[in-house]
């Protein structure tokens, strides 16, 4: 890579770091772009050398967080798609929601954008499709097994979506006194088994969930 691509790259992370740090000492609404690039230590113009606006940046974190995702569920050991087996349920579960909590700032800067953008824009019901996809496209692959979805896959990714994500913008500050292993449990256990709770064991199972 040559020296004028390290130094872009360079600018661009540094860009991002700073956002990061002043949507979550400001607000996404608050955030100028000049903050940005004060806390970034770069030149207002840089900016606009790899963003064309405070949302395309915003789009370009959100990338990174589902880029991270995915990294960590394509290094699972388990086959794809069966989220009806507990275990893989879990691990999706857990990544989703390790990746929101690492990511504060963004789950906040998101949600402030969608709400200023206003329901009739259809940017939140846009964006949690977009959110859910991998969560679609493995409720699509156990629809095409033989199971039997409760709606339609979109729908049910989307519903699955915004619970998690509107119970990690309530309790990723932390101070609600859940720790992640029990709201991963709980979400998993919801998700998989309802209101109507797993089935009595019976002698011999070797439940997982």
């Amino acid at each position: 890579m040559g020296v004028r691509k390290v130094k872009a790259a360079e600018t661009e992370s540094a860009l991002k770091a700073a956002a990061r740090r002043e949507f979550a000492e400001r607000g996404y609404l608050n955030t100028k772009i000049t903050d940005i690039t004060a806390a970034a230590g770069r030149a207002t113009g840089s900016f606009y050398d790899h963003f064309a606006s405070k949302e395309d940046l915003l789009r370009a974190l959100l990338a990174d967080m589902h880029a991270q995702a995915g990294d960590r569920l394509a290094s699972g050991d388990h086959p794809p798609h069966d989220l009806t087996d507990p275990r893989q349920l879990r691990d999706h579960v857990r990544v989703a929601w390790n990746v929101m909590s690492e990511n504060q700032p963004v789950m906040i800067a998101l949600f402030e954008s969608a709400l200023a953008a206003g329901p009739a824009s259809g940017v939140l019901w846009n964006r949690l499709a977009e959110d859910t996809e991998m969560f679609r496209r493995h409720l699509e692959y156990l629809g095409e097994s033989g199971h039997r979805l409760p709606g339609d896959p979109a729908l049910v990714a989307a519903a699955m979506g915004g619970m998690m994500s509107m119970l990690a913008y309530a309790l990723i500050p932390g101070d609600a006194g859940y720790c992640a292993d029990e709201i991963v449990e709980t979400l998993s256990r919801l998700l998989l088994y309802g209101l109507a709770g797993p089935p009595v064991p019976q002698p011999g199972d070797n439940a997982d969930g």
